[in-house]
């Protein structure tokens, strides 16, 4: 009977330590994140291409999510950060940096760097001069602010590595995005047209980041959409959509942490958004409310100008919350629910690829040629999220006469050979064949491709419209599943990664030649080429021959002195007669109710003159007085929503911070002040002086309805 029951005991201990066995790692994970907003005043938005929408103020701050993945014996790194796109300057600084600090462990083939593609983040970090002349020149404080950004945050999940799992989900989200370019996208055979519900992509695919106590630490989703909710018209350095719910996502687990604060990082990728849309009600003739011209995009009385497509909200920060709280709700869902774990091993394989001349197989008898970077005419046209000024609609076939003989005086003529390689594409600016001061637009191009276990990433150097994605997750899905350890592979496209070449449509897409198909600067194969290149990539990696890929030609680094700027040093600070920097000139109210807008206007100085001296800080804070303690306690600071800073510049080196609260519904009845932080410039005899100053509102009531 004892040694029975001895041996029940020994059996139950058996089973009962198997049952509470920890879970074991799949990997070292780690995640970080980091300010990469950059100086907030004077420089241009990257985007939009309009030379007068330059900052103005701060909406929300732009941060870099860093995501490391370790398999014991390789390591990749995805990089997405609230920025227009990354460009060849901006991987080529930051890789450098990496290099100095950590030797070869952070390498070209295995660190992605992808841009939410944000149209109110800050240009100015582009070696190719089409994009210095649109964006005012090589800004090295704007630049800085990106690659400083970047590199902290890669510092920060590398310092924080951990014994971890992944688990992946993915969702459909069908109210959030339409299609733009529906006249292109139906030019795609029917055959595959049909294969598919919408003609945009609906998936949400959303990667689970979790520690071996079960808890999560990150969570990584990519969508197709353009944030481009915030519109031309806006002034104010904003993270837009995707940034906004990562914000969500973020204050959510980051309980009692400001926002950019706290361990849990959650990033909002761009993925095939070419011709997706967040204006889901679509494009309409602003003066008259009737339907755009649907192949031109343009109106009876107006132009392009008129066509301008909207929604869902009342106004872009009502469409910027709503489209953002969509998509963080559906991740919140699928990140919930994810049960399906990722297992296998890290991959990666990168090329430098000469786009300009890449041969293309288009079947067994035929081939093709990309072309040297050109645009067209349409080009010029804009798009129904924001139209070009001058007079060129999309779907151009011909080119224009006037436009051209301009083109030919001031550039020159594109040779016949360009011409002909990017029929049907009337060129208006013949990029590939400009290079002074520097050319204009880059020939050598990143392709690369990581895969975690099952998982792939397509890190592509532009913007894949929704049929292009489809296509290029489908030849990469094909090659990686000849080889048994990827089976069921999940494909997804990463947008605007590692070097920008515009647009990626579609053979049949770009026949049209609307704004996307006049952006694809290659050519008419731009499309096939990459796949092909993307499928070697694929096939490497699938049969283990990753070693025997040619590195490809190096793209160039341009010294700093052969870049040039065009953005004026800040002049001196200047402020009324009898004032202060940081003196309040229009006061807040006294009282507010929720729901209200409290409003306070400083004296201020340049906000580039802040510098570094901002980064990881604030130009606002929104403070409590609490009884108890006597004290003064921040609930918001300028990362929040609910803050907004509007810097106006006035005459003479005069300027104006008009700072905003949004008071939420939320917000508790009480006594509050609003601060102001920035610095001045003065000159002492010749040498200039940076002085920090500051200014507070005066206190004010807050309470939930009048009656109190």
């Amino acid at each position: 009977m004892t040694a029975a029951t001895v041996g029940l005991i020994v059996v139950l201990v058996i089973n009962e330590s198997k049952n509470t066995e920890e879970p074991k790692a799949a990997y070292m994970i780690g995640v970080g994140r980091a300010d990469c907003t950059g100086p907030i005043a004077d420089v241009p938005l990257m985007g939009y291409a309009n030379l007068e929408q330059t900052a103005g103020g701060l909406h929300t701050r732009l941060f870099s999510r860093a995501f490391i993945v370790d398999d014991g014996t390789k390591r990749v790194v995805f990089v997405t950060a609230d920025i227009g796109m990354v460009s060849q300057r901006l991987r080529l600084e930051v890789m450098r940096e990496l290099q100095a600090k950590y030797g070869d462990l952070y390498r070209q083939d295995n660190v992605v760097l992808s841009g939410t593609h944000t149209h109110s983040g800050l240009a100015g970090y582009f070696q190719y001069t089409l994009f210095m002349v649109t964006s005012k020149g090589y800004i090295k404080s704007s630049i800085s602010a990106i690659v400083n950004g970047i590199v902290k945050s890669i510092d920060i999940a590398h310092e924080n590595m951990r014994p971890g799992r992944i688990f992946i989900n993915k969702g459909n989200l069908v109210d959030s995005n339409i299609n733009r370019s529906p006249y292109s996208y139906q030019n795609n055979p029917a055959e595959e047209r049909n294969r598919y519900d919408y003609n945009t992509d609906k998936q949400v695919v959303i990667l689970k980041f979790a520690d071996l106590d079960g808890d999560g630490i990150g969570m990584l989703s990519w969508f197709a959409v353009h944030p481009v909710s915030m519109n031309y018209t806006n002034h104010m350095v904003s993270a837009d959509n995707l940034g906004y719910a990562s914000y969500l996502f973020e204050q959510e687990k980051n309980v009692g942490s400001f926002p950019g604060q706290g361990p849990f990082v959650a990033a909002f990728s761009s993925s095939n958004l070419g011709d997706s849309s967040p204006n889901v009600l679509g494009p309409k003739c602003e003066n008259s409310g009737e339907p755009c011209d649907i192949v031109t995009s343009s109106c009876p009385v107006g132009g392009t100008k008129m066509c301008i497509a909207s929604g869902p909200g009342t106004d872009m920060f009502e469409s910027t919350r709503i489209i953002g709280e969509r998509i963080a709700k559906k991740a919140r869902e699928l990140y919930s629910s994810a049960k399906q774990e990722v297992h296998g091993s890290v991959h990666f394989a990168h090329q430098w690829v000469d786009m300009t001349s890449v041969t293309v197989q288009l079947n067994s008898t035929h081939t093709a040629k990309t072309c040297k970077a050109a645009l067209g005419h349409s080009f010029a046209a804009g798009t129904v999220d924001g139209g070009g000024d001058l007079n060129f609609t999309q779907g151009a076939v011909e080119g224009d006469p006037f436009w051209d003989a301009i083109r030919d005086a001031l550039l020159g003529r594109p040779s016949n050979e360009t011409q002909d390689c990017h029929k049907p594409k009337p060129i208006l600016f013949n990029t590939g064949e400009l290079k002074r001061p520097l050319p204009w637009h880059p020939d050598i191009v990143d392709v690369q491709l990581i895969t975690i276990g099952s998982v792939a990433i397509v890190a592509a150097p532009g913007e894949m419209t929704t049929m292009s994605g489809r296509r290029m997750r489908e030849a990469v899905k094909r090659e990686l599943e000849t080889s048994s350890a990827f089976q069921n592979t999940e494909v997804v496209i990463a947008g605007l990664c590692n070097v920008y070449t515009h647009y990626i449509t579609t053979f049949e897409e770009y026949q049209i030649q609307r704004y996307e198909g006049a952006s694809t600067i290659f050519g008419p194969h731009t499309l096939s080429a990459y796949i092909q290149k993307y499928s070697g990539l694929a096939k490497a990696i699938a049969q283990g021959k990753v070693g025997e890929l040619p590195k490809g030609p190096e793209p160039p680094f341009f010294n700093d002195s052969q870049l040039f700027s065009l953005l004026p040093a800040v002049s001196v600070d200047r402020k009324p007669a009898n004032t202060t920097f940081g003196q309040v000139l229009e006061q807040v109210n006294p009282v507010y109710t929720v729901g209200e807008i409290a409003s306070v206007t400083f004296v201020a100085g340049n906000p580039r003159n802040s510098g570094d001296n901002q980064r990881d800080k604030t130009f606002v804070t929104v403070e409590q007085f609490h009884n108890g303690s006597q004290r003064w306690e921040v609930v918001h600071t300028d990362a929040a929503w609910e803050t907004r800073f509007h810097w106006i510049k006035g005459s003479g080196g005069q300027s104006n911070a008009t700072v905003e609260w949004h008071i939420p519904l939320t917000a508790q009845p009480g006594t509050y002040r609003i601060r102001h932080f920035g610095h001045s410039k003065s000159l002492q005899g010749l040498r200039p002086v940076i002085t920090a100053y500051e200014g507070t509102s005066d206190s004010f009531a807050v309470t939930k309805s009048l009656y109190y």
